[in-house]
């Protein structure tokens, strides 16, 4: 069996690792596997799972077990006006992206649209990576999915039947949405739709779906659209190389998002999207999330009661409860029975089955002590068939034990699209809310707000993150956005359009040579000097990070020093 067969095999579980794979993978015990780097740091493996045996954060760790990512959207060109393009746009700086790529890690796009040629009628898209179609070539230095230039995707245009050419679609259209707005336009029809910045090329990944076995260990609703961490970050990795291949600055852009992780950054990704971050000539642009009023956060101190009502026909959910490096706890859990579990704590360090007779419920809870990436204390919750009902779980410091920390600990349930019914907390923190990999440090991270009310949109994720860290980084327009297939709405829309504005300013910086080493960290700094802020509000702000993202009032500011 190939390594490609093994990468697209429900039968083999992908795992992320960053260091020595072969002992690592020697000390699994698999009898077939195979393996290759993403970098200098992390290696991803194919490993043959055994029968009859489940992934397990026992066996494999917490953060080698790929994450999986929803799509952060939400089912008027004046948001351009709210963040400055349109007088950008016009001379004398006539900035619309031009000589800049951004790239897409989503659903896959339509490329027959008016909105992504250029005056010609040729494709403003480089190439597109489907990783969903697996009869024609990779990309070079990647062993799965079909790679189209843009001579393929040209010739396609050109025929009858493009399909027959060129088989990339875009079922879904949140791809599609989020590329059009950033950098779509239409110029045979009066400028009637424009994108942030209408000039610049475009470059797509087509995600793959998660494999089976991820999807059943993750409880995800079976309507919902998931994607793998590692396919993620090959998706990243190939979208990076882009501006060394066509000697271009580059901006990536993700619109999805997962609720999983301790909101620090420090997942695999969160640490492979900070390295390309300061890369020169590129730029990481992440959405918020949608989870601020879902009610899937909660924060506590112990010792805490935690209530979480589950609705009727709620199929199952994971949960994760994590807290501060120097503190201990242990847990029970009471169903709406009125069963209670033993007492679990930190000291266990393995994973355990709960069995419950009257509420017909099986949980599974993992305890790490010390999780690897993040030097937190970890309890994995899985709730299988939960019982409808209030559930309680009582968090204490383990006996004896001292708080040494704040005693304060976070739990997290999934994004609302992963789950089949309805779960929430009954105290809920709407704090604390962005999705990962929003978190990460160097990337610039965007919540959503209605550019028509000029008002917070209530659904957007909020900061900071957990370790205090300043997160968003700024607000841009999410609510009834233009795009090429309709208005959409959602902080991935949001994180669209301020790539655009990030992709006007490295036409300035590096196309036009006015400040040649930009990258993420730089252009942050920028737009916080242009950035919109309110006289009664205190910056930063957990809601609007350094104010509305604003690329005119960027050069506004330059242009006075």
């Amino acid at each position: 069996m190939t390594c490609k067969e093994r990468i697209l095999s429900n039968a083999y579980a992908d795992v992320i690792l960053d260091y020595n794979i072969e002992s690592e993978l020697l000390n699994l015990e698999v009898p077939d596997y195979c393996y290759y780097g993403l970098d200098d740091e992390y290696r991803i493996a194919h490993v043959e799972r055994q029968a009859g045996a489940g992934v397990t954060i026992g066996t494999y760790g917490y953060s080698s077990i790929p994450n999986l990512y929803g799509l952060m959207q939400t089912f008027y060109a004046g948001n351009l006006t709210d963040m400055g393009n349109l007088r950008i746009q016009e001379p004398p700086l006539s900035l619309q992206g031009k000589g800049v790529i951004i790239g897409f890690v989503d659903t896959g796009i339509r490329y027959q649209l008016d909105a992504f040629r250029d005056e010609e009628g040729n494709s403003r898209i480089l190439s597109i990576w489907d990783q969903t179609i697996q009869d024609g070539e990779p990309p070079e230095g990647f062993l799965y999915g079909t790679e189209y230039r843009r001579e393929d995707i040209n010739q396609a245009l050109r025929s009858d039947r493009p399909l027959d050419i060129v088989p990339v679609t875009d079922e879904n259209g949140h791809g599609t949405a989020m590329a059009s707005a950033a950098a779509g336009s239409i110029l045979d029809q009066g400028l009637t739709f424009r994108g942030a910045a209408p000039q610049a090329d475009i470059v797509m990944v087509k995600l793959k779906e998660a494999k089976p076995y991820l999807r059943e260990y993750y409880l995800v609703a079976e309507d919902a659209v998931a994607y793998q961490e590692n396919d993620i970050m090959e998706a990243v990795k190939y979208l990076e190389r882009m501006a060394i291949a066509f000697v271009r600055p580059v901006v990536i852009v993700l619109g999805i998002g997962t609720n999983l992780g301790n909101h620090t950054g420090s997942s695999p990704l969160g640490e492979y999207l900070n390295k390309v971050s300061v890369r020169r000539s590129r730029a990481v642009v992440v959405c918020g999330g949608n989870e601020g009023d879902k009610e899937h956060h909660y924060m506590g101190t112990v010792p805490d009661q935690v209530e979480i009502r589950v609705e009727e026909n709620t199929k199952g959910f994971c949960m994760e409860l994590w807290n501060d490096t120097s503190d201990a706890y242990r847990v029970s859990i009471r169903s709406p029975g009125g069963e209670m579990t033993s007492f679990i704590d930190f000291q266990n360090g393995i994973d355990r089955w709960f069995s419950f007779i009257f509420d017909k419920t099986r949980i599974y809870v993992a305890v790490l002590l010390v999780e690897v990436k993040s030097g937190e204390g970890l309890f994995f919750f899985r709730f299988e068939n939960p019982s409808a009902g209030v559930w309680s779980i009582s968090v204490s410091p383990l006996e004896r034990a001292v708080i040494q920390g704040t005693g304060r600990f976070h739990i997290w349930l999934p994004i609302t699209e992963f789950v089949e019914g309805r779960v929430h907390f009954l105290a809920p923190d709407p704090e604390v809310t962005l999705t990962e990999p929003s978190n990460a440090s160097e990337v610039i991270t965007i919540s959503a707000y209605n550019g028509i009310t000029e008002s917070w949109y209530a659904q957007s994720g909020r900061g900071f993150a957990k370790n205090n860290m300043i997160k968003p980084d700024f607000a841009a327009p999410g609510v009834q956005v233009s795009t090429a297939i309709g208005e959409r709405t959602g902080s991935s829309l949001a994180a669209s359009l301020a790539a655009g504005c990030v992709a006007q300013f490295m036409e300035w910086a590096i196309v036009e040579q006015n400040a040649v080493l930009v990258e993420s960290r730089t252009i942050k700094s920028y737009f916080i000097k242009g950035a919109v802020r309110e006289d009664n509000i205190v910056y930063p702000d957990t809601r609007w990070g350094y104010g509305k993202i604003n690329v005119s009032g960027t050069f506004e500011t330059l242009a006075r020093t």
